[in-house]
């Protein structure tokens, strides 16, 4: 992510009660709203975890509407009499589960599904079940606290879809906090002569008419924020890496000749990546480039990261960095967000020493002496609204160079920052997760640098 931060979607008491009632055999309790996140405590929803996602999306941007078939498969944490998904705005038309018709209640941002049928249909747990949601609308652009935008965003030829750390449930209803990671199926009809592209590899595309359908599928976990559609008149490219990696890049035209040289960099961008993380932890990537203007920062959308205009080298490296930090390992909470950004941040340095001629130690003293990044403790920021502020980004890496210090062997350093990789690969971790991993591999005390640069509140002697 290029400097973002995050929403927060006034609730709207509604109630919409559609389907036949639940019948007295349904046991269980319902699963909670919410899983208590630090700074978004009502995001996602317990008592069950999503296994897969099956989106059938037909969008009409000159309408502004968004007719959607959410098919959501998951198994089951606790014996279940209903359980909630996340959705802003727009409206259910119907539900089903296990193809029996469902109660929705609705109040703002949640729905709660409450399942009909006999005794023999009540949601055991450990059950995998299958949820069909019907729904249409105007997708909601949602405000982030600072005034950026997220969710479904209009752009001069269709829209575009960015989900950090809450815009996803504008488009389709699930369970979206990060722990809760799935594979996805997305296929999106559009009026030709648009494209849709989403994330993870076209499996088909097919036309009737004068509207194209575009199948996309993520075969690897990925969390809701990381999911997109982008819809316009993209110029498209296909190809591959030498080792193998399909990429996919879809430029809008007016930015294609700015973007020509930067994009032809990413299979070395890759393959310089994998050299100090680790293998490339998917099967596909690539990017999207909307025209100057359509939005305002560039987001790590998995496989295939969205760029608000032409990228320079530099946002390219740290968003494909981010394929390891937060989309493979991904953040147990939106606390744990500077391992997403500070690593990020930190591939940049790495960058600039072996490409550019500019020291890590330049990089590291430049953002030592801005206050900006002093404000508060990476992995403690005071509020949401500070989530995606300097400190997250620069003093994160900053932390993970002093770790590099600490260790004093280059060799063994990335040698730990590729286990950390392999040891979280497509799961979640928390900051206490990363702490103790280093301890263990290290065999190293390093509380004194956890204290001073990851939680401490003031600036430390820069060579204590």
């Amino acid at each position: 992510m290029n400097h973002r931060a995050p929403a927060a979607a006034p609730l709207l008491l509604a109630l919409v009660l559609l389907g036949a009632g639940c019948s007295g055999g349904v046991e269980g309790t319902p699963g909670a709203a919410g899983v208590r996140d630090p700074y978004f405590p009502g995001l996602g929803n317990a008592g069950y975890d999503v296994t897969h996602y099956g989106l059938e999306l037909d969008v009409e941007p000159a309408a502004d509407r968004l007719r959607g078939t959410a098919t959501i498969t998951a198994r089951a944490t606790q014996d279940l009499s209903a359980f909630h998904l996340d959705l802003a705005g727009l409206d259910v038309e119907s539900a089903t589960v296990e193809g029996k018709p469902a109660a929705v209640n609705r109040a703002g941002k949640e729905l709660t599904i409450r399942p009909g049928g006999a005794v023999e249909d009540r949601l055991r747990k450990g059950r995998t079940f299958t949820t069909v949601v019907r729904y249409s609308g105007a997708p909601q652009t949602i405000t982030d606290p600072d005034g950026s935008k997220e969710g479904w965003l209009r752009t001069a030829d269709g829209a575009v879809a960015l989900g950090e750390p809450t815009g996803s449930m504008a488009w389709f209803p699930g369970n979206h906090h990060p722990s809760d990671k799935a594979t996805y199926d997305i296929e999106v009809t559009v009026p030709d002569p648009l494209t849709a592209v989403s994330n993870g590899q076209l499996v088909s595309r097919s036309t009737a008419g004068s509207r194209t359908s575009y199948h996309w599928r993520t075969a690897e976990p990925m969390a809701s924020y990381l999911a997109t559609v982008a819809v316009g008149r993209f110029t498209t490219q296909q190809s591959r890496t030498p080792d193998g990696i399909r990429l996919f890049t879809a430029v809008d035209p007016e930015s294609a000749a700015a973007s020509k040289d930067v994009l032809a960099r990413i299979p070395d961008v890759l393959a310089w990546s994998a050299e100090k993380f680790g293998p490339y932890p998917f099967t596909s990537a690539g990017a999207v480039v909307e025209r100057t203007g359509d939005s305002t920062y560039a987001l790590e959308t998995q496989n295939r990261p969205v760029f608000p205009g032409p990228p320079d080298t530099a946002l390219l490296v740290h968003e494909l960095a981010h394929q390891w930090f937060g989309n493979s390992v991904t953040p147990a909470t939106w606390r744990d967000m500077w391992l997403n950004e500070g690593f990020a941040t930190y591939a940049e340095w790495l960058w600039a020493a072996d490409h550019d001629g500019v020291p890590v130690r330049e990089s590291f003293d430049e953002a030592y002496e801005d206050d900006a990044n002093w404000a508060f403790p990476p992995a403690a920021p005071p509020t949401a609204v500070e989530l995606s502020d300097a400190p997250v980004y620069r003093r994160g890496a900053m932390v993970v160079h002093r770790l590099r210090l600490a260790i004093d062997d280059d060799k063994a350093f990335f040698a730990l920052v590729r286990g950390w990789t392999k040891a979280h690969r497509h799961g979640n971790a928390s900051t206490d997760d990363f702490t103790a991993y280093v301890e263990q591999e290290t065999g190293q005390d390093l509380t004194g640098l956890w204290d001073a640069w990851l939680y401490g509140e003031s600036r430390p002697p820069e060579e204590g």
